[in-house]
């Protein structure tokens, strides 16, 4: 005779997601790293203001705390580039013939360029170079792009004191025309902080934007007339009246274009493109709202895979 087999013990269903998500909900719980509404979004960076601005100034700090010459780096930096680019350009290349005070017209174009240069750069690193932060803890990603980009206007700020004391040497002397420098670095730093909250979210995703960018910001510098006269180049008749109309449009340019404009007396209102104000606020409104945006819709995503 055979036993009879006895019956397995039946198993409990596993609870669909639905109900999983139901409980989750009923207890308070939510998704780790949830994209929060923007205007909550806004509000939690806010209260981690002091946080953006220590580890900004920790990270200015640090910077060049291994080199002998520590700090004075930020100053020396873009005054070799100046004067290396000089010695090309106004030298060998002649692109100082017709521009007046081309040594504070090339000074100021290299600092105003390397400004966004540093700031773009920056931003490539906010997420991939900080991994580790972005994994440990809860917080506002845009909280690492928008300190980045404040350790940079904190650097260029230092770097103005060598500017103001070269356009000295060489008779620019203050004028009221300097105030419109204010507006103008406000405007540059906005866009600049956009552009770096749209590269991070992208360089964050493509971790090879990080090794593209120095060709295309090399590109850009070269289109934006740090080193020459786009005005002389529009004269000289070699390029459509089109083409040089984009190249002086260009947020890098009109930039450069006003903080001349403002700090060298021979650097005329005629030497600006039309509507410069417009274009310097338009390019910093688009670039900080967009970039700013377009970061938080992809705050789940950072740190993860």
């Amino acid at each position: 005779m055979t036993a009879a087999l006895a019956p397995l013990p039946s198993r409990t269903a596993a609870p669909p997601p639905e109900d999983l998500r139901a409980l989750a909900l009923r207890h308070g719980l939510t998704v780790s790293g949830a994209r929060p509404p923007l205007t909550e979004y806004v509000r939690q960076l806010w209260s981690r203001r002091d946080f953006v601005a220590a580890f900004a100034t920790a990270r200015l700090t640090a910077q060049y705390s291994q080199a002998r010459l520590g700090q004075l780096w930020q100053l020396a930096t873009p005054l070799l580039n100046a004067a290396v680019y000089y010695l090309i350009f106004g030298v060998f290349m002649n692109a100082k013939h017709g521009v007046p005070d081309y040594v504070p017209f090339l000074i100021t174009g290299v600092f105003v360029w390397t400004f966004t240069s540093n700031t773009l750069m920056a931003g490539t690193r906010a997420i991939s170079g900080n991994l580790g932060l972005v994994r440990a803890l809860h917080f506002p990603r845009a909280s690492l792009p928008l300190s980045l980009a404040l350790q940079q206007l904190q650097q260029f700020l230092l770097s103005l004191a060598a500017l103001v004391v070269i356009l000295l040497c060489c008779g620019q002397f203050p004028t009221p025309s300097w105030l419109l420098a204010v507006p103008a670095l406000a405007c540059q730093t906005l866009f600049n902080t956009g552009a770096a909250l749209a590269l991070a979210r992208l360089a964050a995703r493509t971790p090879d934007v990080g090794q593209l960018m120095p060709f295309a910001l090399r590109t850009w510098m070269y289109a934006s007339g740090a080193m020459w006269s786009i005005q002389n180049l529009a004269g000289g008749g070699r390029l459509p009246e089109g083409v040089v109309l984009a190249l002086r449009c260009n947020p890098a340019a009109v930039y450069i274009d006003l903080m001349r404009f403002a700090l060298i007396g021979s650097h005329t209102a005629d030497r600006l493109p039309p509507h410069v104000w417009a274009l310097a606020a338009g390019w910093a409104l688009l670039s900080f709202a967009g970039g700013f945006i377009w970061f938080w819709k992809a705050e789940e995503a950072y740190g993860r895979g």
